[in-house]
This record gives structure tokens, C-alpha cells and sequence, in this order.
């Protein structure tokens, strides 16, 4: 008797090593598996308007990183001396209007140059909700914080959302022919609203990803919403909110995540990477005296895998570990 539903994982064509860089846009998933990649020292750039929800705002922030959009004063938001992007995270916000410009055109150069050279875009939708800036009818990344009297908001239909993303599509397809586009669908839950609107919410967005598939830039779908739904349907694999997948279930999705676009020799190097990179959070207690074995261990470790895997950037690492000495 068979007690447990697999879920069918897909083909990836191409796989992912340190030639190919990687970009993750979208909910706090995309996020966890970013995360995951860079600590084993992966070329991968993670969420650079921070995490944004809905699938709108995931398709401006593309538009924006393909024309190379240069922000002003127009693009800031005002509110009690605090400046603030609404197509932004809410860490994206400042009481200095030129620090806070500053930044968001940093950040806006760093991720144009990134996506042109990408091979791999994974796109997470978190919710099909929106919200609009009443006096302008703009759709916003995030709220932060302000008076809801300020927006509206509205479930977006899977049309809408497709009509929006086979636009930038193309325009990704223009600047970079040779992307690979990866839609999933995050398994957090969002429950503000109640259990039978979340899974509303979440029907249309995994129906959009779904009519996405036939874009000559999307290569396919990675199913994190069902492994997570029907491989762990228990809730020892949600965190102490019961909303958000428990670090046990994320590293259960980023293990098929690996069999699928991982080859054995990447992964291999990307674990002792990990380690060395993991170990940097490892709590010393006492002086040099104690932290030195275990520096000049990890100073040895970064030795032998630089000398196997020479492109691999650890002078961090070795900066961190040297001044425990």
C-alpha cells in the first residue's frame, strides 16, 4: 500500500554551475532558495528590490532592470519626512532623499548589468492580490506601513497577469535571448483573508504560470506549491506561525530543487563552500587563543578549495577567518 503522493518533478534542459548566473525575483520563497545558492558561493543575485508579492510588481521591476531605469524625486513616495519606493521593499526607505535615490540607482545598475548576462531568471509568485495608490492608480510592491485609506485593493484574474508577463517576456527575449525562465508558485500561505481565498488567490496565479509556459523564454515550471502541499501535508513542516515551510521543508524543496538543475560536481563544491560559508555565523566564545584552531582550519579548507576551484571568490572568507588569528 502506497502512502505518500510523489509529485512529478520536470526535465531541466540546461543546468546550473558557476557559469551560469542566476537571478530569483519574487515572495520570501524565492528568497530561501537565493539564499541557499549563494551561501555555496553560486553566481546568483536574490530579490534586489527586496522581496516583492504580487506578480505586477515582480514584471516592473524587470521592465526596470532591462531599460536601465534611472530614479528621481518623481519615483519617491513622501510621507510624514519619509522617503520611501512603493515599487520597493520596505527596507527601501530613508528620512534623506538623495541617500535613499542614491541607493535604489545603485541597485538598479548592479541588477541591469546582472539580468543581461543571466542564464537562468526564477520567477515566485506569492499572491494574485494588488494594491493601488488611490491618487495615482499605480500598482505598489509594498505598502509600507501607511494608511490603508491611501490604496485599494483587488484580486488580479490569471488574463491580466499573463497579458502583463508576456510583455516583459519580450523584452527579455530581446536583451537576453539566451535566458532561461523558471515559474513557480510559493507555498507560503496567506491568510489574512482566510483559507478559501488563499487557495483562490493562489488558483490564478498558478493557472497564469501555467498559459506562461509557451513564451519561447520560459523553459518550464518548478512545482514548490505542490511538493510542499502533497509530499509534506503535515504540519511538522511549517514554521511556529503555521504560514510559512519550516527550515526542514525548505531544504526538502531546495534537495529536488538540486536533482533537477544541480549536476553532482557542482554540488559537490557548492557543499564545501557552504560549510566554509556557514561556519562564518558559528558563535566564538573567548579570545584568539580558542578561535585560532578553528580559524587556521577553515583558513586550510579555503586553501585546498581554492586550489581545486580557482573561480570561486572566497577572499571574504579568508578576510573573516584570518583576523580571528
Amino acid at each position: 500500500m502506497e502512502l505518500w503522493t510523489g509529485v512529478q518533478l520536470p526535465a531541466a534542459a540546461s543546468e546550473i554551475t558557476w557559469e551560469t548566473p542566476v537571478m530569483f525575483l519574487g515572495s520570501c520563497f524565492a528568497n530561501e532558495i537565493g539564499y541557499r545558492m549563494a551561501a555555496g558561493k553560486l553566481p546568483v543575485m536574490t530579490n534586489p528590490h527586496g522581496t516583492l508579492f504580487n506578480p505586477f510588481s515582480v514584471a516592473g521591476a524587470l521592465d526596470r532592470f532591462i531599460t536601465g531605469h534611472v530614479y528621481t524625486e518623481n519615483d519617491i513616495y513622501l510621507h510624514q519626512g519619509r522617503y520611501m519606493s512603493l515599487d520597493h521593499h520596505t527596507a527601501f526607505s530613508s528620512y534623506e532623499r538623495d541617500v535613499l535615490i542614491e541607493r535604489l540607482n545603485g541597485v538598479s545598475r548592479t541588477a541591469s548589468a546582472f539580468i543581461r548576462n543571466a542564464s537562468f531568471l526564477f520567477v515566485t509568485f506569492g499572491t494574485s492580490y494588488i494594491y493601488t495608490l488611490k491618487e495615482s492608480g499605480a500598482i505598489v510592491a509594498n505598502c509600507h506601513k501607511l494608511p490603508s485609506s491611501l490604496f485599494t485593493r483587488r484580486q488580479a484574474a490569471f488574463t491580466g497577469i499573463v497579458s502583463r508577463w508576456k510583455e516583459t517576456l519580450d523584452r527579455l527575449h530581446e536583451v537576453n535571448p539566451g535566458l532561461k525562465v523558471w515559474f513557480t508558485v510559493s507555498p507560503v500561505r496567506h491568510l489574512s483573508d482566510g483559507a478559501h481565498a488563499n487557495q483562490l488567490s493562489k488558483a490564478q496565479l498558478l493557472l497564469a504560470a501555467e498559459e506562461l509556459l509557451g513564451h519561447p523564454s520560459v523553459e518550464g515550471y518548478f512545482p514548490a506549491y505542490e511538493i510542499f502541499m502533497d509530499e509534506l501535508r503535515d504540519y511538522r513542516y511549517y514554521a511556529a506561525d503555521m504560514v510559512h515551510p519550516s527550515e526542514t521543508a525548505i531544504d526538502y524543496i531546495w534537495e529536488k530543487f538540486c536533482t533537477i538543475f544541480i549536476p553532482g560536481h557542482t554540488l559537490r563544491l557548492w557543499n564545501e563552500a557552504a560549510r566554509i560559508t556557514r561556519a562564518m555565523a558559528h558563535r566564538i566564545t573567548g579570545g584568539k587563543p580558542e578561535s585560532a584552531p578553528f580559524a587556521n582550519a577553515m583558513l586550510e579548507r579555503i586553501s585546498d578549495l581554492r586550489n581545486r576551484a580557482p573561480f570561486m571568490n572566497l577572499d571574504a572568507e579568508e578576510k573573516y577567518f584570518r583576523a580571528l588569528l
